[in-house]
């Protein structure tokens, strides 16, 4: 996944705040006018966007002569795609995902604890659900890369 630039980012931000995933989209306009104090031209936003749809992080429609803008994926699915993205980098998975974990705070080990329960089909207390409290927004593996848990099949 591209990491984004500044410009990038803040242009994400106002997708992901301003646009439900029901909605049809914004245009350019509405889009360089949520961007406040940035005075920036509109042929900057666009072209901005048009590079963020390039990279497949925006989908676009195009509504007469003009395009529709929403995020291609959520801003929890984009960060957690970082993260994935980082651990790829090199050396060992294993001791960065310690090293991670040895680093969040009580609370955020809870939600892991919680997110890792779910995914095996028990409640954080421990006991089977069956999968009911499955997350709401999983991200998918990258093509060849297999959830935790999951033996490749020989």
């Amino acid at each position: 996944m591209t990491r984004l630039g500044d410009l990038e980012r803040a242009v994400m931000d106002v997708l992901w705040d301003v646009v439900p995933g029901t909605s049809d989209g914004v245009t350019v306009r509405e889009v360089a006018d949520a961007l406040d104090g940035r005075e920036l031209a509109y042929t900057t936003v666009m072209t901005v966007l048009d590079r963020l749809a390039g990279k497949g992080m925006v989908q676009r429609e195009r509504e007469g002569r003009a395009w529709r803008y929403r995020p291609a994926a959520s801003r929890e699915a984009h960060i957690a795609q970082l993260m994935l993205d980082a651990l790829d980098l090199g050396g060992s998975r294993d001791a960065a995902l310690v090293r991670f974990a040895r680093s969040v705070t009580g609370t955020e080990a809870e939600v892991l604890r919680a997110a890792l329960g779910s995914e095996a089909g028990l409640s954080p207390a421990g006991t089977d659900t069956g999968g009911a409290d499955a997350l709401t927004d999983r991200v998918d593996p990258p093509a060849g890369r297999r959830p935790a848990g999951e033996a490749a099949e020989r």
